[in-house]
């Protein structure tokens, strides 16, 4: 009986702790549904863009270099969003789950805070959002549309 506890991540979990483990080994963290729905919208709306650049802080999962946008696909769940999915939280392993999810939304303000202090605006595209692209596409379009506003600074007058 005391192998068997020893097996189990909690009463809760059907899984023993390897299984979970590979299970969770395999989800991805590049190149994922949400990424490809994101893609194709980018694709649609003719904007070129880099993905994972690797050069920039936190990686972002699309960068549209040319008007300084950047672009993170969250998934609801691992961000922490406010919608459902996102404040679930598992029964097994509860507070290991809830410092997971607070040390992601930690990492995700350093990255959005170094991303505008290199001058990129910034579009988070939550997982729950796909359902709706024309959100999206708004987004993208209103963050593009600002950074080319910012770069439109009137000439100056040398008769001054």
């Amino acid at each position: 009986m005391a192998a068997m506890a020893s097996t189990r991540s909690t009463r809760r979990d059907p899984l023993s702790i390897d299984e979970r483990s590979a299970l969770m080994s395999r989800i991805r963290s590049r190149d994922t549904g949400p990424e490809q729905v994101v893609a194709m919208l980018l694709a649609s709306l003719r904007y070129r863009f880099v993905r994972h650049d690797a050069n920039l802080p936190g990686t972002p999962d699309f960068v549209l270099s040319r008007h300084r946008v950047a672009i993170l696909v969250h998934g609801c769940f691992w961000h922490a969003h406010r919608c459902r999915r996102g404040r679930s939280v598992p029964c097994a392993r509860r507070t290991f789950w809830l410092d997971k999810k607070m040390r992601n939304m930690r990492r995700d303000a350093r990255v959005r805070l170094a991303l505008r202090r290199c001058g990129y605006r910034i579009v988070v595209v939550w997982e729950c959002m796909l359902r709706k692209p024309q959100v999206i596409r708004s987004r993208i379009r209103a963050a593009v549309a600002a950074s080319m506003n910012r770069r439109k600074v009137p000439a100056e007058h040398s008769s001054h």
